[in-house]
């Protein structure tokens, strides 16, 4: 009876869990790497902006002898899966997990019907207090075998390997569809057991990350991915496709296409450019709010590349910007031709930034006239403003940075009070850590707060009515590698922030 119940839970969650979202996940299969490298390589992920791992459990490799089971290491590091999921919820990744064979490249005895029911008990037994409802990262589970409380994963399932050189047009084509699942595999390089390979002759795997920690330039599209979909996953349940306008030559060249994707709060036109031929030329799409054609113009993609170019994005914060609650209703972002990942609002100033493999600009509609100045890449630069229908157009350099990343950011209106960080390092695992803040004045900073993750402590000394240095020592579990967020704020209202 308590078998049926949690297969009961189980299908239930699975039938009101939000299964047409799309799902991109990386393979980690984390009996092909050394255990001492497990941290390492998660963080990697995490830090750019992977939510979700997938991975094989291979009964087979678990089982050393007939009858008996190692899920704790206790025979080989590699085994120990317990450990492994313990790591995966620290870290707040999410799982996707196979539990029954066949395993790719590994050899995989077949499991009779008894031998099936013993390694899936087992496997209850460690993975049912280590699901999503319980905190824990098990989120989804493939084939239904298992009676946990997780959902199965959305379909349908593209495998793409990260060696490949359409991967990232690939994976923008599965993206556009905003439905289903990605896994992108050989991310890593994967040593085999010995023994266990299918090909013996095939020990090491090449992936696009040495063991070294050496990464190649075949990251890049998982990186852009990852970077994207950082913001843009939360939206993806509530959007839904609308046709195209056709473009003014009448069709797309050969090796191109187009989606636009709607919703109420956030739009996007996604292209992808399949093709050996740059692509650039005005796009045509529709426009949400008025169901009128728009003209985006200026839109460039290169051979092999791809854009998600935001569409009428709210200001506010059902859109991309969780923490934005200053803005009217009608304030958006009506297009922008680079790719928008993140929006942030603070003390005044609208921060937002782009993946921009080339310049472009960003149309935003606002209530009043911004207070500039306007920041491009650090630099001050100019900005055009409509005061007609009340619109400013910025400009978006080129980024330059890993992925194309870059940053813009304008004053909308003019702060009352600031406060931000001064001269940050990289905080060191148990050790007290000196960070250094400074205030628009001596009132603000008596009223000021450190905001600290869990764990950490922060000893204040006063530096001079303005300024305030803070020994923050970090608390010796802490990932290595990982990023702590830091906060300051004054009655209630957020001041800076700093990702270190």
């Amino acid at each position: 009876m308590k078998r049926l119940a949690a297969l009961l839970l189980m299908a239930l969650a699975a039938h009101t869990g939000r299964a047409a979202d799309y799902l991109q996940a990386v393979e980690f299969p984390y009996y092909l790497y050394p255990r001492t490298l497990w941290e390492r390589e998660l963080v990697w992920l995490k830090n750019i902006g992977v939510q979700t791992v997938e991975f094989s459990i291979p009964a087979s490799y678990h089982s050393p002898q007939p009858g008996e089971f190692d899920l704790t290491g206790r025979t080989s590091p590699r085994r120990d899966l317990v450990g492994f999921v313990r790591l995966l919820r620290k870290l707040g990744l999410r799982a996707w997990v196979r539990p029954l064979p066949p395993v790719p490249g590994m050899v995989n005895a077949r499991l009779d019907a008894a031998q099936q029911r013993a390694w899936l008990k087992q496997l209850e037994q460690v993975l049912a207090t280590q699901t999503a409802s319980h905190g824990g990262p098990i989120a989804y589970v493939e084939g239904r075998v298992l009676a946990i409380d997780a959902a199965a994963p959305p379909a349908p399932v593209t495998t793409i390997s990260a060696l490949d050189s359409s991967a990232f047009a690939r994976s923008r084509e599965a993206m556009n569809s905003a439905r289903g699942a990605l896994v992108w595999t050989d991310v890593e390089d994967a040593i085999y057991p010995a023994g266990w390979a299918a090909n013996p002759g095939t020990l090491l795997r090449k992936g696009a990350v040495g063991l070294s920690g050496d990464e190649h330039p075949a990251t890049l599209g998982l990186r852009r991915d990852a970077a994207l979909l950082r913001g843009w996953a939360r939206l993806f349940a509530d959007l839904h496709h609308v046709t195209l306008p056709k473009p003014a030559a009448g069709h797309w060249p050969e090796g191109v296409s187009a989606a636009e994707l709607v919703s109420p709060a956030a739009s996007a036109i996604g292209i992808t450019n399949s093709s050996q031929k740059p692509f650039h030329d005005d796009l045509r799409v529709v426009e949400p709010l008025t169901k009128r054609t728009l003209l985006v113009p200026g839109v460039s993609v290169g051979a092999g590349q791809s854009l998600w170019l935001p569409l009428s994005v709210s200001l506010g914060p059902d859109g991309l910007c969780r923490e934005c609650t200053n803005f009217a209703a009608t304030e958006h972002i009506v297009y922008a031709t680079a790719e928008l990942l993140s929006i942030e609002f603070e003390n005044g100033i609208l921060a937002m930034e782009f993946a921009a493999p080339e310049a472009g600009e960003v149309i935003v509609q606002l209530t009043h006239r911004p207070t500039g100045p306007l920041l491009a890449a650090g630099k001050p630069t100019e900005f055009d403003w409509d005061e007609t229908h009340l619109r400013a157009r910025l400009k978006i350099p080129a980024g330059t940075q890993q992925g194309h990343r870059v940053r813009i950011g304008i004053a909308i209106e003019a702060p009352d009070t600031s406060a931000f960080f001064n001269d940050l390092h990289r905080l060191v695992i148990g050790r007290k850590n000196t960070v250094s803040t400074m205030y628009s004045s001596a009132e603000v900073a008596a009223r000021s707060r450190l905001r600290l993750p869990e764990g950490y402590t922060a000893t204040p000394t006063t530096k001079s009515p303005n300024e305030i240095d803070y020994e923050i020592a970090v608390p010796a579990d802490a990932i290595h590698g990982d990023f702590a967020n830091l906060a300051l704020e004054a009655d209630g209202v957020s001041l800076g922030r700093a990702h270190v």
